[in-house]
Formats: C-alpha cells, sequence, structure tokens
C-alpha cells in the first residue's frame, strides 16, 4: 500500500495530473450514467412484461453498438485526431439515457441503449489514448486512476438507481442527464490540452523528431499473444457480465431481496471493481503486467466457485473478493495489448474496449436464455469456472519495457 502511495505522489508532482483527474472524472460521470441502464432492468422488466431472454437482447443490443463502434472510433482517429470527440460522444449518451427513462416499448428500448453504447463507444477509446499521453511514462498509475473513475461510477449508478428511481418508477432515470452536462464541463480542460499536445505533436512529425517504435514480438508472436488475449478478454467478461446483468436477480430469488436491497449489494460488488483497478495498474508497473494478470485472474476462480454455495453474507463477501481479484487485471490487460501494438494507442484501445463490450453483450444475451430455460442460480453454478480460464495467462511473453508507447 505504502508503494501505491508513493506512485500516487509521483503522478500527482506531474503538471498533467489534472488532466488526469479531470479524465478519472469524466469516466466516473460516463460509466453511471452506462450503469443506469443494467440498475433499472428489475424495473423495465415488470413495466414491459419482458423476459430474462428479452433482457438479454437488450444488453446484448447495447453492447454491439459499443464494441462495433469503438475500434471503429479509435482507428479513425488515430489517423484524423478530433479534439471534440469527447463532448460529442457524451451528447450521444445524454439522448440515450433521456429516452431510455421514457420508453415505452422494446424497440424504443433498444434504440436508447444503442445511443447510449455509441457514446461509450466515443469516450472509452478516445479519454484510454489521453491517459496514456498524459501520463509520464507511469502509465500503469495513470490507467488506473482513469480506470478506478469508471469502475467508481458503475458502482454509484446502481446505489444512485435505488435512492432516487426505485421508489419513484423509472423515468426518474432522466434527472441523470445533469450527470452528463456536470462531464462535459470536465471535458473542457481536457480538451484544451489534447489540443494544444496535438499541436506540438505536429510540430516534431514536421521536424523529423517522431520515431517509428517498433513492436516487441515478430507477426506470429504478435497474433499468437492477441489469441490468449482473447482466451482471457472471454474469461473475465463473460463472468463479469454475470454479474452486471444478473446477479440483483439473483439474490431477489435466492434470497428474497427487494429491488433496493439487491442494487445495494450489486454496488459492494463494484465498489470492489473500483479498489482492484486502483492496485492492479501499479502493481503491473512494479511487477510486470504478466504476473497481475494471472494472478488476478487465477485469484478470482476461489470466490466465484465458492459464491453459489453460501448465505446472503458469505454471498457478498464472495462477491467484493470477486470483484476485486478480477478488475485488478483490466489495466495490465489494456496496457500489455497497447504495448503489443505501441505506435496505435487508439486502435488496440478501440479494438479492446471493443471485444469487451462484445463479450459482455453476446454473453448477456445467451446467459438470459440459459436463465429462463435452467433458472437463475444456474448461471453462476456455471459461469463460476469461468475464471479457470485465466490459467492461459502463463503463456504469455514479457514484453520488454523499450516497446512502451512514449508520452
Amino acid at each position: 500500500m505504502a508503494s501505491i502511495v508513493t506512485k500516487i505522489r509521483k503522478v500527482a508532482a506531474e503538471p498533467t495530473f489534472p488532466v488526469l483527474l479531470a479524465l478519472s472524472g469524466v469516466h466516473c460521470l460516463n460509466d453511471a450514467l452506462q450503469s443506469v441502464i443494467t440498475a433499472v432492468y428489475p424495473m423495465l422488466k415488470d413495466d414491459l412484461s419482458l423476459n430474462f431472454a428479452q433482457i438479454g437482447l437488450i444488453t446484448l443490443v447495447y453492447q454491439i453498438a459499443s464494441s462495433v463502434f469503438q475500434p471503429v472510433i479509435g482507428y479513425v482517429f488515430d489517423r484524423r485526431p478530433f479534439v471534440r470527440s469527447l463532448p460529442a460522444g457524451m451528447c450521444c449518451t445524454a439522448t440515450g439515457i433521456v429516452l431510455f427513462a421514457f420508453a415505452g416499448s422494446l424497440v424504443s428500448v433498444l434504440v436508447a441503449v444503442a445511443l447510449v453504447g455509441i457514446g461509450s463507444a466515443t469516450l472509452h477509446p478516445e479519454a484510454s489514448r489521453i491517459t496514456s499521453l498524459a501520463s509520464h511514462g507511469r502509465r500503469g498509475m495513470a490507467q488506473s486512476i482513469f480506470q478506478v473513475g469508471g469502475n467508481l461510477g458503475t458502482s454509484v449508478g446502481p446505489l444512485l438507481v435505488a435512492v432516487a428511481v426505485a421508489p419513484y418508477g423509472r423515468s426518474r432515470a432522466a434527472m441523470f442527464v445533469v450527470l452528463a452536462l456536470l462531464a462535459m464541463r470536465l471535458m473542457m480542460p481536457i480538451c484544451r490540452w489534447y489540443g494544444m499536445w496535438l499541436g506540438e505533436r505536429r510540430a516534431q512529425k514536421a521536424s523529423g523528431a517522431v520515431h517509428h517504435i517498433p513492436r516487441p514480438l515478430g507477426p506470429a508472436g504478435t497474433w499468437a499473444t492477441v489469441g490468449l488475449i482473447l482466451v482471457l478478454i472471454f474469461s473475465k467478461y463473460i463472468y463479469m457480465a454475470s454479474i452486471t446483468s444478473y446477479y440483483t436477480f439473483y439474490l431477489i430469488d435466492a434470497f428474497g431481496l427487494s429491488i433496493q436491497s439487491s442494487q445495494l449489494c450489486l454496488f459492494v460488488f463494484l465498489f470492489a471493481t473500483a479498489a482492484g483497478t486502483l492496485v492492479g495498474g501499479p502493481v503491473g508497473d512494479r511487477y510486470g503486467r504478466k504476473t497481475v494478470i494471472v494472478v488476478s485472474l487465477l485469484g478470482t476462480a476461489p470466490f466465484s466457485l465458492l459464491m453459489p454455495h453460501c448465505g446472503l453474507a458469505l454471498t457478498v463477501a464472495m462477491s467484493f473478493g470477486a470483484g476485486f481479484m478480477l478488475s485488478s487485471a483490466f489495466p495490465a490487460i489494456l496496457l500489455y495489448s497497447q504495448e503489443l501494438f505501441p505506435n496505435k494507442l487508439g486502435t488496440v484501445s478501440g479494438m479492446f474496449f471493443g471485444l469487451s463490450f462484445g463479450v459482455a453483450g453476446i454473453a448477456s444475451a445467451a446467459l438470459g436464455y440459459f436463465a429462463d430455460s435452467y433458472g437463475i442460480e444456474a448461471i453462476y453454478r456455471v459461469c463460476a469456472f469461468m475464471p479457470l480460464l485465466g490459467f492461459a495467462a502463463v503463456w504469455l511473453p514479457r514484453l520488454s519495457k523499450s516497446s512502451r508507447p512514449k508520452e
């Protein structure tokens, strides 16, 4: 813990630290808005008389909208950077949230979540790219600061829904558009700094001072490693989808909790993901990305395997342990992927977030059909084994520091 505090102090001394804080705040507000979607599922299910398969379809549309657009946006803005990309994405998210609050049919809900997904597809690769550029070499710590904002937002979203929406009805979700306006205000200093950085970068290119960074592995090794990363993403996000989309239903069904109480339990899991993310980045800087990935994914398995067989108190405790361990891998996997392709930060970030959202969306849809056929508890008995696929991380090669992108 002392090491993490020391790293935070070093990052705080950098002139770009306010930019990193603003990026973390924007990520927090954005993911709070995103989490409103899944947090409102129990009310939406009752309002529109939906089944679990339709709930899974909603998640699928949202995640597919995010996953398809993220690598495209990352690639486009790698080639032609756009300073105002973050506010443009937030406008799309705000429109989707308002439509979602008042949607009266499944089709209108699908349109709403698609808009929210496109907004997310814009923010994640762009903000992740800017975070790396502003890190001054401490990329793990910087990504943890950025990602912990998103995790905090995701954890706070259900809590806000439990307090401000559940007692009054789904239409109250429209009030969260205030968060979108606040996020756009926080984006102003980020856009100013990014604009100045782009100006300096163009001047460096004109003088020939920008150098191409070679890939750390040859073509065969690179794509074999990408295959291993896909297995890890598959492992992490199928289990994550089982919690974020169906954990509240599981608690209501297994323990008879109210919607509000189930949201508070979901908050415990999501808060644990924030704590794990904050730890994972700086530990990866010190001990290596591969070490963090192996320990965090395999370390999730004992908690996930025990959770379906526990009472309520232990279930909440196991969910905290699983969330903490699982999320500590996130910054390490992202940065490891960027180091494989050091000259394509936006494209790699978009592909990474896009794949994770896509896998989660497909998993949510499949798990919805599974729950309709075999019951909600069966999801957690089956998905408990997914973290064991993290064993594939043992075969990841260790990358040299010379492959890290230059800020």
